[in-house]
């Protein structure tokens, strides 16, 4: 479904001696139909710009994306294929703050959902779509809607944005790093919500992470990455047990003996 290969990232800074910093270094991987994978490394690993790539939020230095057999930096050219794109890829961002605009309230967002596949935000039908999805997040609409960004906690933020893809029903949502700025309590409760979109609507996941317990609870595949590269991959019972590299080994090392997994929340 999405294949990424030899993608590298380069920033060049600096007026008079140029300096080149490699974000991404020539990694592939794939994603199939359904799958949740989850690119495990710490800050500076390169998997957030791994993700802003396949959003199509930067452009990669070099290597090919493809999207359902289509180069998404070199096949999408019309206004109407970019957008068909971003219907089927969504984001899910780590600030579920700034992912809001302040100065509008958080019915925009899902009103800008339902145009993306086709539907008025005031008739019946989005209505109904609107209050359908805050409540399958577990929401309560009408303690939600008509609010601003700040009047809501963290965690009802980051299901709004999740209840937004319930809306679009994309193929591939992206979640870079979801839980790390809410309460440790709401964690499963989200990652449980993004295993929802799989198990509902065969939606493939990338979920991005630092913690390798998140990764091992989440996925059906993990790939670690380490200044730039992807240095490991597996299923995460191969990778946990059987550790290649030294960084692998230290990710595995801060998971505690006792960890909570999504399948435990109800």
């Amino acid at each position: 479904m999405l294949e990424v290969r030899n993608l590298t990232k380069i920033y060049e800074s600096g007026l008079i001696k140029k300096q080149y910093i490699v974000a991404v270094d020539d990694i592939s991987f794939e994603v199939r139909k359904g799958e949740i994978v989850a690119l495990v490394g710490e800050s500076g690993s390169g998997k957030s710009t791994t993700a802003k790539i396949i959003l199509r939020l930067i452009p990669p230095t070099s290597g090919i994306i493809k999207f359902e057999g289509k180069d998404i930096w070199k096949d999408l050219s019309s206004k109407e294929e970019l957008m068909e794109y971003w219907k089927n890829a969504q984001p899910v961002p780590q600030d579920p703050y700034s992912a809001f605009n302040p100065s509008y309230k958080i019915d925009r967002a899902l009103h800008q959902a339902l145009r993306l596949i086709g539907v008025d935000p005031q008739d019946d039908v989005g209505k109904r779509l609107i209050i359908e999805s805050l409540k399958q997040v577990g929401l309560e609409p009408s303690e939600v809607l008509g609010k601003y960004p700040h009047q809501l906690s963290g965690g009802q933020r980051q299901r709004i944005l999740i209840a937004r893809c319930f809306i679009v029903k994309p193929k591939l949502v992206v979640a870079d790093e979801p839980v790390s700025m809410i309460d440790a309590s709401l964690r499963g409760e989200i990652m449980k919500l993004i295993v929802d979109l799989r198990d509902i609507y065969g939606t493939s996941v990338i979920f991005i992470t630092h913690d390798m317990n998140l990764a091992s609870a989440l996925a059906d595949r993990i790939f670690v990455m380490y200044k730039g590269k992807i240095i490991e991959e597996g299923k995460p019972d191969e990778v946990i047990r059987n550790p290649k590299h030294e960084y692998t080994r230290m990710l595995i090392g801060s998971i505690p003996s006792i960890y909570l997994k999504w399948r435990d929340v109800e």
